[in-house]
């Protein structure tokens, strides 16, 4: 019998961020996989780009206008995907935001809120709406759910004039470490997810950068930018029941960057 485990044929994810970036990447792969989508994104052009992408693998597809630094916001389309889709099986806190400062005491409170309100007022409350969600369902006997969050490989490391971005990533591995011992009861797994230096829109200005390229991106030992499509077999791997006993874990996609 072939090992199926990966198969997601009758499972949900949402992806927030999801329609450009790694946040595409990984919805991609799952929808591979089989796996429904949910895309919430706060650009409506780009959402439709997403749309035609994703269904072209013949899954379901349901696109929501969000911006998730409103909990209101948050709070109305959870509940719509889950009423509409019927099931969240998988929920990624992939949206995210870079604001950085010519120096850390030139950083203004504005950019240090404005990063706060995406990257980690936004992802605790869809982390909260969809466990919520998980949980009445783990209560009615259907238990399971996988819960993750894009941070960064700079919540490890120094950051200089990126103080307020790495904060909010920072904290979400404990807010992660946290939910996974609190909600495993309910068989829901929490994991984060931390890419290193990857080619996406955000780092677009360091990519033409040829300094920065010759300084950094050549000390990455796989020697170049990772690639939004490379986290696709990650998303597919905590979504799935081949880590059903995978929780409260970072995981380090960064070419061997830190290590080295």
């Amino acid at each position: 019998m072939a090992y199926k485990p990966f198969d997601l044929t009758g499972k949900v994810s949402l992806v927030t961020g999801g329609n450009r970036g790694i946040g595409l990447g990984m919805a991609d792969a799952l929808a591979q996989a089989g796996s429904d989508i949910v895309i919430w994104g706060s650009n409506p052009a780009r959402n439709a780009e997403a749309e035609t992408t994703l269904k072209a693998h013949g899954v379901r597809v349901l696109i929501q206008t969000v911006d998730v630094g409103e909990e209101a916001q948050v709070v109305e389309a959870m509940a719509e995907a889950d009423a509409k889709m019927g099931r969240l099986d998988t929920v990624i806190a992939n949206a995210g935001i870079g604001r950085g400062a010519p120096s850390f005491v030139d950083m203004t409170t504005e950019i240090w809120r404005t990063n706060m309100r995406v990257n980690l007022d936004g992802a605790f409350w869809t982390l909260r709406e969809a466990c919520r969600s998980m949980v009445a369902r783990a209560k009615a006997g259907d238990l399971g759910g996988s819960l993750m969050a894009t941070a960064s490989l700079g919540a490890l490391q120094g950051a200089a004039r990126n103080q307020a971005y790495t904060a909010t990533k920072g904290a979400l591995m404990p807010m992660l470490k946290g939910i996974a011992v609190e909600y495993a009861r309910y068989g829901i797994r929490a994991n984060a997810v931390l890419p290193g230096w990857i080619a996406t829109d955000m780092t677009g200005a360091a990519q033409s950068n040829d300094k920065f390229n010759e300084a950094v991106i050549s000390r990455v030992p796989m020697r170049r930018w990772g690639r939004p499509d490379e986290f696709g077999g990650v998303a597919v791997y905590l979504a799935s029941d081949a880590s059903s006993f995978h929780t409260g874990d970072i995981l380090l996609l960064d070419g061997g960057y830190s290590c080295f």
